[in-house]
């Protein structure tokens, strides 16, 4: 498969692997996460105990979600020195890198996600989604009212998120039917509606990318030819014009938008080389900023 892509020239001159590169680690990242995970349970070597939820890695390092012990807080639960420590930990690691990296190199469902927003691009299906973006927010509060209320984390028996992972690691075949529903719902009934639009674990890593170190800019802006590939791959891309188009108006090219998943994808099909991985303190251009729309350039 490498050597097909490397052997695939496209008319922009860039090959296939080069048109994908983040996209292929992205994957490569997730199945490694859960290639650990899997170990213990398959091969009865214990490197990762445990879940997304809470993990402990080589029986010294506490790994602890973040929007679970918030839960747990509302729920009134008592909260361990090791839960508390592996949240923080895990916070840490999500301001420096961006909180919603956990969507796009993380989360099980991205995988079934992207490949309904491929497959919509492929059958030509045009429908928008049936929810406005703030939905997720709203969800997110909900999810901790229900926590307050019942006392219990009553939004993780439910929690597609949580259930597939764990039904990935210990072989069970509801999370293929949860994994299978929600890719047809995003390709037939409401674009990119799951990660875009409804999930509060995504509305909650949003939170940490306030701070997130780690950004996509659009640093060789002046070279884009308004091909709109960007905005075509993009699952947020609202968080995309601010920083490409905002030139006249001195904004900076950094995408500083909350809800942007450092996907890379927008790096890998721009044949310009319009953006690459930065950081947020580095808002310089290649050159003087005045984009050059539609030239040959």
């Amino acid at each position: 498969m490498i050597t097909l892509l490397k052997s695939t020239v496209t008319t922009s001159g860039r090959s296939r692997l080069q048109r994908h590169k983040w996209l292929l680690i992205r994957r490569l990242t997730q199945l490694s996460i859960f290639t650990l995970f899997l170990l213990g349970p398959l091969a009865d070597i214990w490197i990762i105990k445990g879940n997304l939820s809470a993990s402990l890695t080589l029986e010294l390092l506490p790994l602890t979600d973040p929007y679970i012990l918030v839960q747990s807080l509302f729920a009134g639960q008592t909260l361990t020195a090791v839960a508390i420590s592996g949240a923080l930990i895990i916070s840490i690691f999500y301001i420096l890198v961006g909180g919603r990296v956990y969507c796009s190199w993380v989360c099980p469902i991205n995988i079934a996600t992207d490949c309904a927003s491929w497959l919509r691009k492929k059958l030509l299906i045009k429908s928008n989604s049936l929810f406005p973006r703030n939905t997720r927010y709203w969800l997110l509060g909900l999810t901790f009212l229900m926590a307050l209320f019942t006392g219990t984390l009553s939004w993780e028996l439910i929690n597609p998120v949580s259930l597939v992972q764990r039904g990935i690691i210990y072989g069970l075949w509801t999370s293929a039917f949860i994994m299978l529903a929600i890719f047809l719902f995003d390709l037939l009934i409401s674009r990119d509606a799951w990660c875009g639009h409804i999930c509060p674990v995504g509305a909650f890593y949003s939170l940490f990318a306030r701070f997130g170190i780690l950004r996509v800019s659009a640093y060789n802006r002046n070279q884009c030819d308004d091909c709109m590939d960007c905005f075509v791959i993009c699952p947020e891309e609202q968080v995309i014009k601010p920083a490409l188009l905002g030139a006249e108006k001195n904004i900076s090219p950094v995408i500083l938008g909350i809800n942007c998943t450092n996907c890379g994808r927008c790096i890998d099909v721009c044949d310009k080389n319009v953006f690459k991985f930065s950081n947020r303190f580095t808002h310089t251009t290649t050159s003087n900023d005045f984009p050059n729309r539609g030239s040959s350039q």
